[in-house]
């Protein structure tokens, strides 16, 4: 009796930091966890400034984005032009924030895109108990084996000029490049989506939602699909610096946004005649590109430490 008499004060402590420990919600826990990991919270701080400059900063600095000073052209880093000027005179600071917003637009609305087309294939896939599957999954390879790069290019060429006509120039264009590019990254999310729910679809609380009578778009809505948020959450964080490299890389060539619409991939196909007399140019959109997409992957991998309770932080 004194043995368990003793024993008792020392123990209630731990209970007491086993009962908080189950208290804590899944969404602070998993805040906590991605706290912890130092390069995940400096990317999203990076990032965050990134978002806040390009969305806030054209607010404060009210140079128009076309505003040619043939007197200013080519001009380093300066009090009155930051980032320096192009070829025309044009401000970059003022370009890079307009540019950058579109930049970034187009790799969350691809992202979605591509995620969401992913989900549903990989869906239906990992639900489907005959022809669905293996067919989604003939689909799924055949559309990993195409040549993205060419492909982007050729339907771009074909159907620019169309688009154009309907939405406009920044319009078409916009949904075009967006359009493509998440419909040739959707594949990893959908083989990703398919793994979780084979994997999902046999375990007890599934079981138990179908003895209840659940049909199999509640079981994979209300069921399977919440857990299976977390490896879908971190490879969408890939598809937007996939989707900002893939829309640089089509600027890059030409193929892209015009002119007056400087993304930041646009800015740097401008500025490759002028490397050596104007390194500027392309080293600040260079930099945008390079922080975003790091900052991104970054973010990505600590979303998947967080995310996975097998992981020690």
């Amino acid at each position: 009796m004194a043995g368990s008499t003793l024993a008792s004060p020392s123990a209630e402590p731990a209970a007491v930091a086993a009962a908080a420990s189950v208290s804590v919600s899944p969404g602070r826990e998993t805040w906590r966890r991605f706290r912890r990991h130092r390069l995940a919270m400096a990317s999203t701080i990076v990032l965050g400034l990134l978002i806040l400059g390009v969305v806030v900063g054209p607010w404060f600095w009210t140079v128009p984005i076309n505003e040619i000073d043939f007197a200013a052209q080519l001009q380093g880093p300066s009090l009155e032009h930051p980032f320096g000027t192009d070829d025309l005179g044009q401000d970059l600071l003022a370009r890079m924030m307009y540019g950058g917003r579109i930049s970034l637009a187009v790799g969350l609305a691809a992202m979605v895109v591509a995620t969401t087309v992913g989900v549903v294939i990989g869906a239906v896939a990992g639900m489907s108990r005959k022809i669905a599957d293996p067919v989604l999954m003939w689909v799924t390879d055949l559309f990993l084996s195409l040549p993205q790069l060419p492909l982007l290019l050729l339907v771009i060429y074909l159907f620019r000029e169309q688009l154009k006509a309907i939405f406009g120039v920044e319009g078409g264009v916009f949904i075009l490049i967006v359009v493509v590019i998440g419909g040739l990254r959707w594949m990893p999310v959908a083989r990703l989506v398919r793994a979780q729910f084979l994997s999902l679809r046999e375990k007890e609380f599934v079981e138990a939602a179908r003895a209840q009578g659940a049909t199999r778009f509640r079981q994979m809505t209300r069921h399977i699909l919440p857990n299976a948020l977390g490896p879908v959450i971190v490879a969408s964080t890939i598809e937007v610096s996939s989707a900002i490299i893939a829309e640089s890389t089509l600027s890059f060539l030409g193929l892209g946004f015009p002119p007056d619409i400087p993304t930041w991939g646009r800015l740097l196909f401008d500025a490759k005649d002028q490397l050596d007399t104007a390194p500027h140019w392309a080293l600040f959109p260079g930099a945008a590109i390079f922080l975003t997409v790091l900052s991104i992957n970054f973010i990505g991998d600590g979303l998947r430490d967080a995310l996975d309770p097998r992981r020690v932080i």
